[in-house]
C-alpha cells in the first residue's frame, strides 16, 4: 500500500513539475499495476518456505565475480557530476537548445520522449507489455492436482488382474 502512495505522490509531483505524460505514466503503472500484481503475488503466495540444505558455494562465486567485474566496469567511466561529462556537453545541451523549435512542445520532457527517443519509448511499452504477460501467465497457472485435494485415476489393470479379479468376484 505504502508503494501506491509514494507512486501517486511522484504523479503529483510530476504534474507540479508540467510533466503531465510522466505523471500518467506513474500513476498507472506504479500506483495501479504494480500494486495489483503485488496483492496478487501475496495472495498467491505460499506462507512458508521449504528449509534448504547447507550453502551453495557456487553461487556465492558467481555473485563475487559479477561484482568484481562490475566494479571493475565502473573505474573506466568519468566521475559523477563534473561539468565536462558528454552527457553534459554534447546530448543535453542539443536537447535544451533544439526541442522546441523541432518539435513545437512547450514541455522539453515530453518533447524528448515523444520525438527524439520515441523508437526507445515504443520499445520500454514493448518491455513493459511483456512482462505483463509473462506475470499473467505465471499467474493463471493450475495448482498440481495433490495440492489441489484431487487426486489421480488409477490406470487400467493388465488383462491377468482383471481375469483374476473377474474370478474371485465369482
Amino acid at each position: 500500500m505504502l508503494f501506491a502512495i509514494y507512486s501517486l505522490l511522484s504523479a503529483a509531483l510530476f504534474t507540479v513539475l508540467d510533466a503531465g505524460d510522466v505523471a500518467l505514466t506513474e500513476a498507472a503503472v506504479g500506483a495501479g499495476i504494480s500494486t495489483i500484481l503485488v496483492l496478487a503475488v501475496l495472495a498467491l503466495a505460499r506462507r512458508f518456505e521449504h528449509p534448504t540444505g547447507g550453502h551453495n558455494l557456487l553461487a556465492l562465486a558467481v555473485v563475487f565475480i559479477t561484482g568484481a567485474v562490475l566494479i571493475y566496469a565502473t573505474l573506466d567511466l568519468p566521475e559523477y557530476g563534473l561539468p565536462d561529462n558528454p552527457a553534459q556537453v554534447h546530448v543535453g545541451p542539443h536537447y535544451i537548445e533544439h526541442s522546441y523549435s523541432d518539435m513545437g512542445v512547450p514541455n522539453m520532457v515530453a518533447a524528448v520522449l515523444a520525438s527524439y527517443r520515441s523508437i526507445d519509448t515504443m520499445g520500454e511499452a514493448f518491455v513493459i507489455f511483456t512482462a505483463g504477460l509473462a506475470v499473467f501467465a505465471l499467474l493463471s497457472v493450475r495448482p498440481r492436482r495433490r495440492e489441489a485435494g484431487i487426486v489421480p485415476r488409477r490406470p487400467p489393470r493388465d488383462s491377468e488382474d482383471s481375469d483374476q479379479g473377474d474370478k474371485a468376484d465369482e
